[in-house]
């Protein structure tokens, strides 16, 4: 079973924190998760929410705050006091880390909200500049910035997002065109991904916390999940 920390090693610290990627970089997992978003000064950082409200000690949306103001709060207290200090990482920061490992990095283009202009050129510029383009994945809900992607590098993967059961998910998966599609628990279990996998489609999941559900998926065909769990999921298929 493909295995991928989301937000990082996310159960244990904070999520999109270099303290979460750190941790999920020791692990002998397949790569990780992080969701990505612009600045106002046009600085990609990584943080899954369009608002900061939740993951910092701060309040407001990620696109109204410079890269430095955004540098002024704390990431990590709110999710336990050890963490206290953590600042919101960029992509660079994060690509750095991962350059020196054998991991898989999926990115995932938070334009679904607000659209960013530029979103899609700075991220594969930044992939490149890391000699990481091998190794990652561009997902989103935004399949709209997927064709931009496509547009401008055919070569690296792309994965279209799924919040919901779609009838003829292979079919419109290639519209896009996408290599992978990443879709809910619930919904892998659906006949549309059964048929995607006899097909030989890439179909992974999102986000599984529970062994029995990853062995579940496992019986299906399924080879790659996401989950907040990497290190437990990494000890039960080892």
């Amino acid at each position: 079973m493909e295995i991928y920390a989301h937000r990082g090693a996310s159960s244990t610290h904070p999520e999109n924190t270099m303290a979460a990627f750190q941790q999920a970089a020791e692990l002998a997992i397949t790569g990780v998760e992080l969701d990505v978003h612009m600045t106002k000064d046009g600085e990609v950082v990584v943080i899954h929410d369009e608002k900061i409200d939740r993951t910092s000690n701060g309040q407001g949306f990620v696109k109204d705050y410079t890269l430095a103001q955004l540098r002024e709060f704390d990431f990590g207290s709110w999710f336990d006091e050890r963490f206290t200090g953590e600042k919101i990482p960029t992509l660079t920061e994060v690509l750095a880390l991962f350059a020196a490992t054998t991991q898989r990095v999926n990115i995932e283009l938070k334009s679904d909200v607000f659209m960013y202009e530029g979103l899609e050129q700075k991220v594969l510029a930044i992939v490149k500049q890391h000699h990481m383009a091998t190794r990652v994945i561009i997902s989103s809900f935004d399949h709209e910035a997927l064709q931009r992607v496509y547009a401008l590098d055919k070569d690296i993967e792309i994965a279209a997002l799924f919040g919901a059961v779609v009838i003829d998910i292979e079919a419109y998966t290639k519209r896009i065109p996408a290599q992978a599609m990443h879709v809910t628990l619930p919904s892998a279990f659906r006949n549309s991904i059964a048929q995607a996998l006899r097909h030989d489609n890439t179909v992974r999941v999102y986000t599984v916390n529970d062994v029995l559900y990853a062995q579940e998926l496992a019986l299906l065909g399924v080879d790659s999940i996401f989950t907040d769990q990497p290190a437990e999921m990494a000890a039960f298929f080892a």
